[in-house]
C-alpha cells in the first residue's frame, strides 16, 4: 500500500518545450523562492514527465528557466528511484564510462549512445527546503547527469561525437517535430523557434 500522495496527481501535463528553443541552450536561475509555486512546479513536471513516459525532467523542458528537476527512474538493479531536486549541484561523477542509448523528451523519438559516469552524486534542496543527497548508479547515474546537463543549458546531443553525432542531427532534420526550415548551427542544435505546442 503506497504511503502518501501519488506525485502529479494534482500537477497540470505542460506543453514540453523541444530542442531549438532558447530556454533550453541557456543555464537555469536559482531557485530563491520554496514557497507554493515551486510545489505547483514541481507537480507539473511530475504529471507531465509521467505523461510523456519519461523517467527525469527539469523545469527547462517546460520553459521554466529555474534549477529543478524530477525523476521516477530505476536503476540497474531495477530498483526504483522518486523524487526532485531542487537547485541541484553534481557534486560526484566516477566509476566506469559507460556509452549507453540515451533519449530525451526535447528531442522526442530519438536516441544515441552517450557516454557517461556509472555513478553520480547530486546534492540539494527538496521544495520545502531541506537539504538532500541522490546517490546514483548505473541507469539512474546517467539520468542525474542528464538532467543536470539540463539546468546548465545542454542536451545529450551536445556530447555525442563523430559519426553518431552528425547520425543524431541528420535524424533530428527528418523529425516530424522539426520545421523544415530551422538551420543546424554551433554545437549540433537548432536555434530558431520551436514548432507550436500541442
Amino acid at each position: 500500500m503506497r504511503n502518501g500522495p501519488i506525485p502529479g496527481a494534482h500537477g497540470r501535463v505542460r506543453p514540453l518545450t523541444l530542442l531549438g528553443d532558447p530556454v533550453l541552450q541557456a543555464p537555469c536561475k536559482e531557485v530563491t523562492d520554496f514557497g507554493p509555486e515551486l510545489a505547483t512546479l514541481v507537480e507539473d513536471l511530475f504529471a507531465t514527465m509521467y505523461a510523456a513516459q519519461g523517467v527525469g525532467l527539469a523545469a527547462n523542458q517546460v520553459g521554466e528557466s529555474l534549477r529543478v528537476f524530477v525523476y521516477d527512474c530505476p536503476d540497474d538493479e531495477d530498483v526504483r528511484h522518486l523524487g526532485h531536486v531542487v537547485n541541484p549541484r553534481l557534486v560526484e561523477t566516477d566509476g566506469v564510462v559507460i556509452r549507453g542509448p540515451e533519449g530525451c523528451l526535447s528531442l522526442p523519438g530519438l536516441e544515441a549512445g552517450t557516454e557517461r559516469y556509472d555513478h553520480a552524486v547530486v546534492e540539494g534542496f527538496t521544495m520545502t527546503g531541506e537539504p538532500i543527497t541522490v546517490h546514483g548508479t548505473g541507469f539512474f547515474a546517467r539520468c542525474l547527469q542528464h538532467e543536470c546537463d539540463h539546468l546548465e543549458g545542454r542536451v545529450y546531443a551536445d556530447r555525442v561525437r563523430g559519426r553518431r553525432h552528425r547520425r543524431l542531427m541528420r535524424q533530428v532534420a527528418r523529425a516530424s517535430w522539426r520545421r523544415p526550415t530551422w538551420p543546424t548551427q554551433g554545437r549540433g542544435e537548432l536555434r530558431d523557434q520551436p514548432p507550436p505546442a500541442g
